[in-house]
């Protein structure tokens, strides 16, 4: 099952894609640019798609999470409702045949990595907060308010820090 993770100072929601002992690989959903993947492809034949900041990690690298399962050879099952990656030739063809929703992939530039250990070190000085989320969650269209939704559905304190100024001074 996917943890997110979320940054209380960058406000970032991050989703786990994997954790072993070489590291922590994730993408942080809540950060989007100003390019569409169209553009990021130079292939106008694409409906404008929105591509996030997936990470600092190899920002000249283009990633993908979807629900579309089998749909999509090579995929890498996350979890049951969610995989990265696929034969992006097959994800092409399935956007410009309707066959792929929008609510049902989101793309990303880089990606956020860990060694191992230092996640789990940042982890004990709570710099992060971790919970679990319904699939749906991380395809919201509204990354603006992902961040403080999430927090809310933490519920307590967390939903108290949800209404906090990004920049406490301004209060």
């Amino acid at each position: 099952e996917p943890f997110f993770f979320f940054f209380y100072f960058e406000r970032s929601v991050v989703l786990i894609c994997a954790h072993n002992e070489e590291g922590t690989f994730g993408f942080v959903l809540n950060q989007p640019t100003e390019m569409t993947l169209n553009e990021v492809l130079e292939d106008e034949t694409l409906p404008p798609l929105p591509v996030y900041l997936g990470g600092p990690v190899e920002q000249n690298t283009l990633h993908f999470l979807h629900k579309a399962g089998e749909k999509i050879s090579a995929a890498v099952q996350i979890d049951e409702n969610i995989c990265w990656s696929g034969d992006f030739d097959q994800v092409k063809q399935l956007i410009k045949d309707g066959a792929i929703q929008p609510s049902e992939i989101k793309f990303f530039v880089g990606y956020s990595g860990w060694e191992n250990g230092q996640l789990s070190k940042e982890l004990n000085e709570n710099t992060w907060i971790m919970s679990k989320f319904e699939p749906d969650f991380i395809f919201n269209p509204d990354s603006q308010n992902m961040w403080k939704e999430g927090m809310k559905k933490l519920g307590g304190k967390y939903k108290i820090m949800a209404n906090y100024p990004v920049d406490p001074r301004l209060n």
